[in-house]
């Protein structure tokens, strides 16, 4: 029985979808800004009477941050425009990022949302989420019998 030989690497590539990858990255202008997903860096730290949440949202400004607290969901929403574009400079790289973005996380407490509190200081969100009465740990004695 005769079997026709094949190069095993011919199945592995094909050539077609390399030559377009280098095409799309030689043929797009790299120095232009595009808009990409930005996801905030976030701490969250609890303790018996509350949970802070500090976010990092460099060269966002305050107006354009949004923070919202509902069934027990955090989110934090915004966006970080890109400069005005000025024609007479002539741009050779531009890597920051900017665009939309939107983080949530759960709490699991009970939270007192009328004294939920939010500042904004040198690219640094705080929000504060004081726990609520029940939510809160309780101290029960032990009674030695």
């Amino acid at each position: 029985m005769l079997v026709k030989w094949q190069n095993p690497a011919r199945s592995l590539f094909n050539f077609n979808d390399v030559d377009s990858v280098f095409n799309d990255f030689f043929n797009r202008d790299l120095f232009q800004p595009t808009e990409t997903q930005i996801s905030p860096r976030l701490n969250v730290e609890e303790n018996d009477n509350a949970w802070t949440i500090t976010a990092e949202l460099p060269g966002v400004d305050k107006n354009d941050v949004k923070v919202n607290y509902q069934d027990n969901v955090l989110t934090i929403s915004g966006e970080k425009k890109f400069e005005k574009e000025d024609k007479d400079k002539n741009y050779h790289r531009v890597e920051r990022s900017y665009g939309k973005f939107s983080r949530s996380l759960n709490i699991n407490s009970a939270i007192l949302t009328d004294k939920i509190d939010a500042s904004y200081k040198d690219g640094v969100l705080t929000i504060s989420l004081p726990k609520a009465e029940e939510a809160k740990p309780k101290l029960i004695d032990v009674k030695v019998k």
